[in-house]
């Protein structure tokens, strides 16, 4: 996709141009933040990762607003996670993009429920993503304690690649051992 100008944009689709900007797509910042590990994870918790590809469908949600100089905007989000993560996932993303070329932010949690490597539960993903005049950041994380089922104790983070309109994800996470 070409650098366009975000001022044309609407905030939905500027914040998901921001995502397919040259630098945003490739490797992103999300393993600047390492899992945290708390009384849960010590107990033989081993590092693993879980990958693959998902198809995410963004939908506006009412009216944007773009008073003060910046167009805010918020979205549902629906995924359908496949590899090692066989999940679904629904959403809500909070987006702000200001009238510099280039500059976005986005928020977002997401719940995932489906089968990590086999182990069946759910969990929780937080988003902070921005881009400054180009120049992209994104940290995703598993929100502490949000992991059900098989998945309780999960800790970790996500890195997005979107490589010619494609989505994958790298799951970095630890897990502790059922006792």
């Amino acid at each position: 996709m070409k650098n366009v100008g975000l001022r044309s944009l609407g905030c939905v689709t500027a914040v998901t141009a921001v995502c397919l900007l040259p630098g945003w797509g490739s490797r992103m910042t999300a393993r600047a933040l390492p899992p945290v590990r708390g009384p849960v994870q010590e107990e033989a918790a081993v590092t693993a990762h879980a990958r693959g590809s998902f198809d995410v469908k963004l939908s506006p949600q009412g009216p944007q607003d773009s008073t003060g100089g910046s167009t805010l905007g918020r979205t549902s989000i629906d995924k359908q996670f496949h590899g090692d993560l066989e999940a679904t996932s629904k959403g809500e993303m909070l987006t702000a993009v200001t009238e510099v070329e280039g500059s976005a932010g986005y928020v977002a949690i997401e719940r995932v429920s489906g089968a990590l490597h086999g182990r069946r539960g759910s969990f929780v993903l937080q988003h902070s993503g921005t881009m400054t005049r180009g120049v992209p950041r994104l940290a995703i994380t598993v929100v502490p304690d949000s992991g059900t089922g098989e998945l309780a104790g999960l800790a970790g983070t996500m890195a997005i690649t979107i490589a010619n309109g494609k989505h994958s994800y790298d799951l970095e996470y630890t897990l502790a051992s059922p006792r």
